[in-house]
């Protein structure tokens, strides 16, 4: 809706701007009609039509601009709003898994099942050797999976 009280604006004011042209033009003629003493072959008279040419341009371009604002659609916003789901921890059969990597896996599985591999060794209280190694072999029984962040791995349960 805004566009098209713009575009009639734009046309509005570009036809008001045409008349006074128009007007500025005929003065300008009167003026050299009286003033000039070579006739109609004056030089004057050449410069008031490029300067009419160009100014009817500039009053053309803005309608064209004024209709095409007129003419089109309004872009309309789409909100899409989300509801955040409360993430339930991850479940994994942890009966082939040893005393090590269960503590590991409850660990990853209480955090969403997603954690940084820096946070496992805070958390678990076990060397940064031991948990590679650890995570090695669940990432060998495709327990979970570890992408490269950084300095550090993000661990995935799968």
């Amino acid at each position: 809706m805004k566009n098209k009280y713009v575009g009639l604006l734009m046309i509005g004011i570009s036809i008001i701007i045409g008349i006074i042209v128009f007007l500025f033009n005929n003065a300008l003629t009167t003026i050299v009609n009286a003033s000039c003493t070579h006739g109609t072959s004056c030089p004057m008279y050449g410069t008031i039509n490029i300067q009419t040419y160009i100014s009817l341009s500039l009053v053309g371009i803005i309608i064209i601009i004024g209709v095409i604002l007129l003419l089109s659609k309004e872009e309309r916003q789409i909100i899409v709003k989300k509801v955040k789901e409360k993430k339930q921890p991850k479940k994994i059969d942890v009966a082939r898994l040893d005393k090590d990597e269960k503590v590991l896996g409850k660990i990853i599985a209480d955090a969403q099942g997603t954690i940084f591999q820096s946070e496992l060794v805070e958390k678990s209280g076990f060397d940064k050797v031991k948990v590679t190694r650890i995570l090695d072999k669940l990432e060998g029984k495709q327990f979970i999976e570890r992408k490269r962040r950084g300095m550090t791995n993000v661990v995935i349960l799968k």
